[in-house]
């Protein structure tokens, strides 16, 4: 399988929908509308197209062609400057296939040439076990868990918090 990060575009709107779309929702943040309509992947898209690469990376991963899901990786701001918040999905049926680990170590790569941080933080729902493992065989270490810090599908979710350096 031939794997690729591909920057989007402001014509991948179809696109960014469907691996949304097609993804399990159960770790992931609220701010996402489930269904995801093309008209907020536009927007999220036209928004990221006016930052450069030393603010943020916004991929979609591509595995033999296929847009199978995205990563991105956004600088922090403030006294958090030096660092970068990582996260992706995968579509549903592209789980398990180390899709996510070499497309996390192939970012990560990226971020630290070409952004001018030290660290990258990753946060991860404790249940999430594979994103957990992900992070590790990336060389993310675990710096701490804040308990009850997610609300999600009306339960409350410990928070790991990860993190790379340079």
């Amino acid at each position: 399988m031939k794997l690729t990060l591909k920057p989007w575009t402001t014509e991948d709107a179809e696109r960014l929908s469907d691996v949304f779309n097609s993804s399990r929702r159960d770790y992931t943040s609220n701010r996402r509308p489930t269904p995801y309509p093309v008209r907020e992947a536009q927007r999220w898209l036209d928004e990221t197209a006016k930052k450069d690469e030393t603010e943020g990376l916004f991929y979609a991963i591509l595995a033999d062609e296929e847009y199978v899901g995205f990563i991105t990786v956004e600088r922090m701001e403030d006294v958090h400057c030096r660092d970068a918040e990582i996260g992706y999905l995968l579509k549903t049926r592209e789980e398990s296939k180390g899709i996510a680990t070499w497309a996390v170590g192939e970012a990560c790569k990226r971020a630290f040439e070409k952004m001018d941080i030290v660290r990258l933080t990753g946060y991860v729902f404790a249940a999430n076990t594979a994103s957990r493992k992900v992070m590790e065989k990336n060389g993310f270490v675990l710096e701490g868990v804040m308990k009850q810090a997610l609300y999600k599908n009306g339960q409350l979710q410990d928070d790991c918090i990860y993190a790379k350096y340079r």
